[in-house]
This record gives structure tokens, C-alpha cells and sequence, in this order.
């Protein structure tokens, strides 16, 4: 299932995703529709649409803000996310493959821009692909260590995890 959350300047954005989605015969979930207000907080958007990816392996995100920055931030100081920010079907194919990326952010800002146009290219390239493993579980791994290292303690593995 695909987990979308918007602050309120993706709620275009988020609707022509839906749109998409609803289209592509994709089974998804709006975890937003209460909040999209003036004055709503992305990393709140982050948490809800986090939480709810978490809740089963197959899930996948995706979070929305003016630049999708700030929520890919906030995305991954959750520990299980790994969110990206991408802004070509190339990048969310990549993220997938290499990263095992759960959750696409995007830029509302961006989305609405004739530079942006390929919206639905992102989010299908994203749904779609699926992770590699292999030289990347190792990384991988890396990355989850990091998830447990609190601040101080990185002395304790030096220049390597």
C-alpha cells in the first residue's frame, strides 16, 4: 500500500498523486486529510505518513512539502525510514534498487512547475521498483548502525561503521 501525506502546500500535488494512483488501480492511504491547513507542520506529515509505512514491509511512502527537503529530513530521523528526495524517474528507480528507499518525498513547489511535469514518471518508477541486495546489503547495514549510534559513541568505530 502507498502511504501519502501532504502539508498544506502539497495538497494539489497530493491530489493529482491520488489522482494517479486511484487511476493505476493502486491501493493507497491519505494520512492528511485532517490536517491539510494553514499552518500544519511537515514534520508532523512526516510522523503520520512514518508511522504508517512502518506498520507493514510492503508499504511505501510518500511525503509532501513546499520542497520536499525539510519532510525527507524529518523522514529520516525515524528509525526503519529511509526517505528520498527526487525529482526524476531515474533517481526514485535508483533509490529503490540501491537504497531500498521506503518513502518518495516531493517537492509541491517543484510538482507544480513545467519543470516537474513528470510527476507520474517518479511516483510509478518509485512504486515499481524493487531493491537489489546483494553489494548493497552491506550498506544497508552501515546505514542501520548509524540509526543506533548516539552522539559520542561514534568514537567507538572510528572512521568506519
Amino acid at each position: 500500500m502507498v502511504i501519502i501525506g501532504s502539508d498544506h502546500t502539497g495538497i494539489e500535488l497530493k491530489k493529482k498523486i491520488i489522482n494517479y494512483l486511484y487511476d493505476n488501480h493502486v491501493e493507497y492511504a491519505d494520512v492528511t486529510n485532517y490536517a491539510n491547513q494553514e499552518g500544519d507542520d511537515y514534520p508532523d506529515i512526516a510522523l503520520a505518513v512514518c508511522s504508517e509505512v512502518l506498520k507493514n514491509s510492503n508499504n511505501l511512502g510518500i511525503a509532501i512539502c513546499g520542497t520536499g527537503i525539510g519532510i525527507s529530513i524529518a523522514c529520516n530521523k525515524i528509525r526503519g525510514i529511509r526517505a528520498a528526495v527526487c525529482t526524476d524517474r531515474y533517481m526514485a528507480e535508483m533509490t529503490r534498487h540501491d537504497n531500498n528507499a521506503n518513502v518518495l518525498c516531493l517537492g509541491a513547489r517543484l510538482g507544480i512547475s513545467k519543470e516537474f511535469r513528470n510527476i507520474e514518471e517518479i511516483v510509478d518508477s518509485f512504486i515499481h521498483s524493487f531493491y537489489d541486495g546483494g553489494r548493497h546489503d552491506r550498506r544497508l547495514s552501515k546505514i542501520k548502525k548509524l540509526e543506533e549510534i548516539n552522539i559520542g559513541e561514534e568514537m567507538k568505530y572510528g572512521n568506519n561503521i
